[in-house]
């Protein structure tokens, strides 16, 4: 069988990209594989754990499950994204390493980009709506508190600097 091929241009951290990609391919295999992205996680494969999250025109999305097709006219970003031009970390890092919200590190990627999208709604959320927004993800590693906490220290961190 002959693989079918589709250009897709988007772009990817902020870079403009032009590519052939399979139309079967999943954006977390273009991402992880292709383009060498290794903080896209490939976790369960089927949208469940969240390890694979990224934005997609601000969006969180598994990319494990959204076809690379999908990206074209798009602005995709990952972990590698999130960071300044001289490499400093983004407020949502900088609030997940200053909590100790990191163990194996294997789901803190997809944690990034679920913050990520929260910090950028520019809402101000409970602790309650915080926990239902954050239940996408699974951890192996810890009891969340220092990922909740986190998540609310960078919201907070938001709220006052605006």
């Amino acid at each position: 069988m002959i693989a079918q091929r589709k250009l897709i241009k988007c772009a990817i951290n902020g870079i403009s990209v032009e590519l052939s990609v399979d139309v079967r391919l999943s954006l977390a295999d273009l991402l992880r594989d292709e383009l060498r992205l290794t903080s896209v996680k490939q976790g369960c494969g089927v949208g469940e754990c969240g390890a694979c999250a990224v934005l997609v025109n601000d969006e969180a999305v598994n990319s494990c499950i959204y076809l690379a097709i999908w990206a074209d006219g798009k602005n995709i970003v990952t972990t590698e994204g999130l960071t300044g031009q001289n490499g400093e970390l983004s407020p949502v890092q900088r609030a997940f390493v200053e909590e100790g919200a990191i163990q194996c590190g294997f789901c803190t990627p997809g944690f990034l980009m679920s913050t990520t999208e929260i910090l950028n709604s520019g809402r101000n959320y409970s602790d309650d709506e915080l926990r239902t927004l954050l239940s996408g993800h699974l951890c192996r590693c810890t009891g969340y508190e220092n990922i909740f906490r986190a998540v609310r220290r960078a919201l907070n961190e938001k709220s006052s600097a605006s």
